[in-house]
């Protein structure tokens, strides 16, 4: 039976595959996915309602903020990853199958190090490794960890086996310590080890005495013990900041060609040099290769050689899903390229940048009440809202190395404080007005047609007076009912509606119109990079009278 929650008892199946076959760790494992299968394992599962985009800017600010956690769309480099992890962790079992006594052979050498303190000592020689290593370098933001996350959400991290009384663990994730200590490192994999299986492993040995050789040795074998399928390591590049390297190092390979277990080491562009700096340290990176994930590209479309048919690049499919998840009143559909070039060149195709200045952007919609996405708005929230990494968007833009490594691993901006100053904003903003509660009496029913009608572009104030009417001569109406009443008084001759004239709306205010509106343009060309002819320009309202005297010549 299952101990606890990280533990799931065994349930056999064929994995297809004859080498596979007759190895209770791999049989226990969930079945091989295909492509299609792992998009839709890896996809993140965003709960959007349309109607939602009509609530309070209080509760849509919480929905918003949601994308940060919840919103993934897996690109190439993330299913070659998931492709490269499952080979691994089935090839690692390979040579340690508990039913053909590999893994007793494994278990046997073990003990065989632990007496004698030598990581390389043996006492059957026949035992052969079939496991693999892999490198992830990648700057802060591009997915590393968030994308590895997901990847192993997909197996349960440990498995009972009843009849040979053994508790799998299928993946182990550690950060490399901050100070590179391979000592902390050990005593990281002991509690670590605790917290799934509910030992006491750190107590037993990483509160002792034990010299680092000793710990090696007995965290080998734990490994052996609890059948670890894959082993990573997190944050590699702080092996950079101590003297240990080459021991550190030594022992993953160890841990690979002799123990059987595969390791997966990651980390930002300053962990590269610790690859490369000589051809034995560069093979011990790659054994099943090296991958170098960079920012996302902003490519054009393609022609499928095939069908002739144009293919939308990673950053515009990626692009094209994000925007669609906007819950803004008067969002402009289909994403523009002179909005989509400008959210490139402010997060260079940095996945975790791309995702905030997104979010950010619309909460800050919200408060300034355009209810849009502008090319000023991105502007702003990424000069107000993202200094912290201005110098790594910098460097990436320079396209220098030097300066790339040297920026590569900048924390991300504390996203929760800027939702926290949005939220409190938006809240001020919405005090500050005449509350719709007040002005509907409470009718929640009044309340969403009202915002809908805003939401269609109809005068706040002209609607007021006409919801009220509508729910008064009409009680028992639903909302739908009630819509084309409400649109036919509001068409009629305004004066016949309400007395004052249509208020003028300030030039401060001009944001706050449709996007084809000229005054809405004025205000843009203002702090964005387009005057207002170009904007004119861009949409098609300027007539082309160069190409019109060619057609006619």
């Amino acid at each position: 039976m299952s101990t606890n929650n990280f533990v799931h008892d065994a349930c056999y199946q064929d994995p297809g595959i004859k080498k596979y076959q007759g190895n209770a760790f791999i049989e226990a494992l969930p079945p091989i996915m295909s492509t299609a299968q792992i998009k839709t394992g890896l996809t993140g599962k965003v709960d959007f309602d349309p109607k939602d985009i009509f609530i309070d800017a209080n509760r849509r600010i919480h929905i918003i903020a949601n994308l940060l956690n919840d919103f993934f769309q897996p690109i190439s480099n993330h299913l070659q990853l998931e492709s490269k992890i499952s080979i691994m962790i089935r090839q690692g079992y390979v040579g340690r199958n508990p039913d053909n006594g590999a893994l007793n052979s494994h278990m046997q050498n073990g003990y065989e190090r632990i007496q004698s303190g030598d990581l390389n000592s043996f006492r059957f020689t026949n035992v052969k490794s079939t496991a693999l290593s892999m490198a992830l370098i990648g700057n802060s933001g591009c997915g590393k960890t968030s994308t590895l996350n997901r990847i192993l959400a997909t197996y349960p991290q440990a498995i009972y086996h009843e009849k040979t009384n053994i508790t799998q663990i299928v993946y182990l994730k550690l950060d490399c310590p901050s100070n590179g200590s391979t000592k902390s490192l050990c005593h990281h994999f002991f509690t670590a080890i605790d917290k799934i299986l509910g030992t006491n492993y750190e107590t037993k040995y990483a509160l002792k005495r034990h010299g680092v050789e000793t710990l090696l040795t007995l965290m080998s074998q734990i490994a052996n013990v609890h059948a670890v399928g894959v082993l990573v390591i997190d944050e590699i590049q702080h092996l950079s900041l101590s003297g240990g390297i080459d021991k550190m190092l030594n022992f993953f390979v160890t841990l690979v060609n002799v123990i059987g277990l595969p390791v997966i080491l990651i980390g930002t562009p300053k962990a590269r040099p610790i690859f490369e700096s000589d051809f034995r340290s560069a093979r011990r990176g790659a054994g099943f290769g090296a991958l170098f994930w960079e920012p996302m590209k902003n490519l054009p479309l393609k022609e499928n050689p095939q069908t002739g048919k144009l293919t939308k690049s990673e950053w515009i499919a990626f692009t094209d899903k994000l925007w669609s998840y906007q819950w803004l009143q008067k969002n402009d559909t289909p994403l523009s390229e002179e909005l989509r070039e400008c959210w490139y060149d402010l997060s260079q195709g940095v996945l975790d940048i791309v995702v905030k200045l997104f979010v950010l952007s619309q909460l800050r919609a919200i408060v300034l009440k355009t209810e849009r996405l502008t090319i000023t708005i991105l502007e702003q929230v990424y000069e107000d809202e993202l200094k912290p990494v201005h110098p790594m968007l910098d460097a990436l833009r320079s396209n220098d190395p030097e300066r790339i490594v040297e920026f590569s691993d900048l924390c991300m901006p504390d996203i929760d404080k800027q939702l926290l100053t949005l939220s409190q904003k938006i809240e001020h903003e919405l005090n500050n007005e005449d509350s719709l509660d007040n002005i509907y009496h409470g009718n929640q029913n009044a309340k969403r047609l009202h915002q809908l009608l805003v939401a269609m572009d109809c005068n706040s104030d002209l609607i007021k007076p006409l919801v009220n009417k509508a729910f008064e001569l009409h009680p028992t109406m639903t909302m739908q009912q009630l819509m084309p009443i409400i649109l036919e008084w509001y068409n009629e001759p305004k004066e016949k509606i309400i007395k004052s004239p249509t208020p003028l709306i300030k030039k401060q205010n001009w944001n706050t119109l449709p996007s084809d509106d000229m005054r809405f343009m004025h205000s843009e060309s203002d702090k964005g990079p387009y005057s207002v002819y170009e904007q004119l320009k861009l949409k098609g309202m300027i007539f082309n009278s160069d190409s019109w005297l060619e057609d006619v010549g």
